[in-house]
């Protein structure tokens, strides 16, 4: 089974059969994980709303090591995570879809590992290439399948929000080589690491991050983005699932 994990704009799946909604309880948090089950395009999936039900968990607050450990009790094989970025990149404006293939960390004081030295030996993951290849591909090849243009490659760098970032703050992350900002994309991606899943990132520029253009950021500019490009992000999806399916028989 595939979980997709929806985030801003993406509250639930078009055209999603829903059978049923599942609360996991997990030894990392008292609140349960909510994930619904059903099938995609005939594939039986799980999606998980990263914000909670109505979009109301700010970034830093998400029980991230809850909704990934939730997953793996599902014994989910792979996971396509949905994020809202800020472009960076000259050709991540907004509107833009990106399959980012590297991350940067910026976040602060959140729950971020398995291994947190309640274990017999200290473990660590291998981390070098963040995003699972073939997931990427796999998403890469849906949206050529669809006929939708994305940008094939990038550096995500994740912020610790809810605030939006300075310009002076997006003036580093371009120094440091981020195409892309974010608030959501880590420890997810790292956790998934820690309990093998699979993972990749399909992401959609909402804004220009702070300074590189000289419009004002407006969350209704930014919902009005988010409202034009989710019907390709969820087409992109729809199709990679589909495809998934077929390789993973």
């Amino acid at each position: 089974m595939i979980a997709i994990i929806g985030g801003s704009g993406l509250n639930e799946l078009q055209g999603f059969n829903l059978i049923s909604r599942e609360s996991i309880t997990t030894a990392y948090g008292t609140e349960p994980v909510l994930v619904s089950r059903g099938y995609l395009q005939g594939v039986e999936v799980c999606f998980l709303a990263r914000h909670g039900e109505g979009h109301t968990i700010p970034p830093h607050r998400i029980n991230y090591l809850s909704n990934i450990a939730a997953l793996k009790q599902l014994h989910v094989k792979a996971v396509i995570a949905v994020n809202a970025v800020g472009g960076i990149h000259p050709k991540i404006g907004p509107g833009i879809i990106a399959i980012p293939s590297q991350i940067i960390d910026y976040s602060w004081g959140r729950e971020h590992t398995i291994f947190d030295g309640r274990a017999d030996v200290v473990t660590h993951v291998d981390f070098t290439d963040p995003y699972d290849k073939k997931l990427r591909h796999l998403l890469l090849s849906a949206a050529q399948t669809k006929g939708l243009s994305v940008w094939p490659q990038g550096v995500y760098g994740c912020t610790q929000g809810p605030r939006l970032e300075s310009a002076a703050e997006v003036r580093r992350l371009l120094q440091d080589g981020c195409d892309m900002v974010g608030m959501t994309g880590m420890p997810e991606a790292a956790l998934a690491r820690e309990v093998e899943i699979p993972y990749a990132c399909i992401a959609l520029s909402v804004n220009w991050a702070a300074g590189i253009s000289d419009q004002l950021i407006t969350m209704e500019s930014i919902y009005a983005v988010l409202d034009s490009g989710m019907g390709s992000i969820q087409a992109i999806v729809q199709q990679a699932v589909v495809q998934w399916s077929h390789e993973s028989c």
